[in-house]
C-alpha cells in the first residue's frame, strides 16, 4: 500500500517461524535504499523468532507503517527523505507508543545521537557493525532493553558530560552492591527477566532494585542508566569488575 508520495510495502504474514513455542519479534525495515532493506529481510527473517511484516521507503512511510502494521520493533534509518529519522522516532512514540525504534545509521556524531535520544529511540547500531550485532540489537530491545552500539557509547556519554559539567554528579557509592549489579546489567541491555535469571532474583526483586537505584541516582529511564555506567567506564567492564 501507499500513503501519498510515501511507499509502505507490507509483509505476508507466516507461521514459518519458530511454531507456537517461539515468540516472533514482528519487525518493519525502514531505509530509503531498496537493496539495503532486502538485506535487512533476509537477515531478520532467517532467524527463527524474527519476521519482517512490512517496510518503508521514508520517514513519513515509517511512521504510517508503525500506526497500521503495530510492529514489535521500527528499525529505522537516521538519513530519511520526506520526514527525517528523528522526527519520524518521535512521531511514532507519540502515536505508538509500544512500537520500540532502533536506529540503523552510519551516523556517529553526536548531534544525531542526541537527536534520536530525545526523540524516544530505544537502541543505535552503526551500518558498518556485524550482521549477528543488529540481531542481537533487535532482540534487546524487544525484550524491553535498550541497546547502544560499543561505538557509540563514546559520543552519547560525551553529550551527558557536556550538558552535566557544572551540576552535582549523584554518588553511586550510594548503591549497595547488588544494586551496582542490577544497574550495570540494565546498561547492557538485559531486560528484567534476563537479570532475575542472572542473579537469581524474582523479577519483582529486580523491579524493586531498579526503583531503589532510579531514585538514589535520579535516574528516570533505561537511557539515564545507559548514560551513567557508560560514563562511569562500565558498559565495556565485565560485571564482576563494575563496582566503582
Amino acid at each position: 500500500m501507499s500513503v501519498g508520495d510515501s511507499d509502505v510495502t507490507t509483509g505476508a504474514t507466516h507461521d514459518a517461524h519458530g511454531g507456537d513455542d517461539v515468540p516472533t519479534v514482528r519487525v518493519v525495515l525502514a531505509d530509503d535504499h531498496p537493496i539495503v532493506r532486502e538485506g535487512l529481510r533476509r537477515l531478520l527473517d532467517a532467524q527463527p523468532d524474527m519476521h519482517v511484516v512490512g517496510e518503508a521507503a521514508d520517514g513519513e512511510a515509517a511512521w504510517h507503517a508503525a500506526m497500521t502494521l503495530a510492529p514489535d520493533i521500527l528499525v529505522m534509518d537516521l538519513s530519511m527523505p520526506v520526514l527525517g529519522g528523528a522526527e519520524a522516532t518521535a512521531r511514532v512514540q507519540r502515536d505508538c507508543p509500544n512500537v520500540k525504534v532502533l536506529a540503523l545509521t552510519v551516523h556517529e556524531e553526536r548531534a544525531y545521537l542526541t537527536q534520536l535520544l530525545r526523540a524516544g529511540a530505544s537502541g543505535y547500531v552503526l551500518k558498518r557493525a556485524a550482521s549477528a550485532e543488529l540481531v542481537h540489537a533487535v532482540r534487546t530491545v524487544a525484550a524491553g532493553g535498550t541497546y547502544v552500539d560499543p561505538s557509540v557509547a563514546g559520543a552519547l556519554v560525551d553529550g551527558y558530560l557536556d550538558a552535566e559539567a557544572a551540576a552535582e554528579q549523584p554518588q553511586h557509592d550510594a548503591l549497595s552492591a547488588r544494586e551496582r549489579e542490577v544497574l550495570l546489567r540494565i546498561a547492557q541491555g538485559f531486560s528484567n527477566k534476563e537479570i532475575a535469571a542472572e542473579l537469581a532474583l524474582s523479577v519483582k526483586t529486580v523491579e524493586t532494585y531498579k526503583a531503589r537505584v532510579a531514585n538514589k541516582l535520579g535516574l528516570r529511564s533505561r537511557v539515564d542508566m545507559v548514560r551513567y555506567a557508560a560514563r562511569k567506564g562500565w558498559l565495556e567492564t565485565p560485571p564482576d569488575r563494575a563496582q566503582r
